[in-house]
């Protein structure tokens, strides 16, 4: 027994006649071959070149973007370690300077006066120096000095200030003129970074 009486009957088979086409020449299928091979290749090409385009253009604005993302970081960056140090460079200016010059006022004196003792040995010297200051540069003036010295206190100074006379010869020590010169330096750099932060 068979499996007919499971399937469905669709009609009696029709058979369809063979569709007659015109007879082409092997040299004109060669031709439209050659044609449709030049359109496909053709094709293929502005689509690849397009690819290229877009890849450059996407690449290039990557770069773009990542060289304006570095160069925003490193302006950040600077900026913050500029804002960090402030602090530190106003103490530095305002407490630690000071107090180091200070200290060190009556050994630059001393240096000073050594050195144009050396060119000046037979002129009477003279140091000049603000009110109160004297008796600590006289303390620091060693016994054995080539010539005489004179220490005078002047009113028209202020403390770490002095000015130095060997004959016609003058020198001037002004150490809280450096002090100011440095912290000037300083705001004006820190000013310049912030602006050019802000502003680019």
């Amino acid at each position: 027994m068979g499996i007919t009486h499971l399937l469905e009957d669709f009609g009696p088979a029709t058979i369809v006649p063979a569709a007659s086409f015109p007879e082409v020449s092997e040299e004109v299928m060669e031709e439209e071959r050659a044609v449709s091979f030049e359109k496909g290749y053709s094709a293929g090409w502005d689509d690849a070149v397009t690819a290229k385009d877009k890849e450059s253009a996407h690449i290039s604005a990557t770069l773009t973007s990542s060289l304006e993302d570095l160069n925003f970081t490193y302006k950040e960056a600077q900026s913050q370690l500029i804002e960090s140090l402030d602090p530190m460079f106003k103490v530095l200016t305002s407490a630690v300077l000071p107090d180091a010059m200070a200290a060190t006022f009556g050994h630059h004196i001393v240096d000073q006066m050594t050195d144009m003792a050396r060119t000046h040995t037979d002129d009477p010297m003279t140091i000049f120096v603000a009110p109160g200051e004297g008796s600590a540069v006289r303390s620091l003036l060693p016994d054995s000095f080539a010539t005489p010295v004179q220490v005078q206190e002047d009113e028209g100074l202020t403390p770490g200030q002095a000015y130095l006379r060997a004959g016609n010869s003058e020198r001037e020590i002004n150490s809280s003129g450096l002090v100011e010169s440095i912290q000037d330096s300083i705001d004006a750099f820190t000013y310049h970074i912030r602006e050019e932060s802000q502003y680019g």
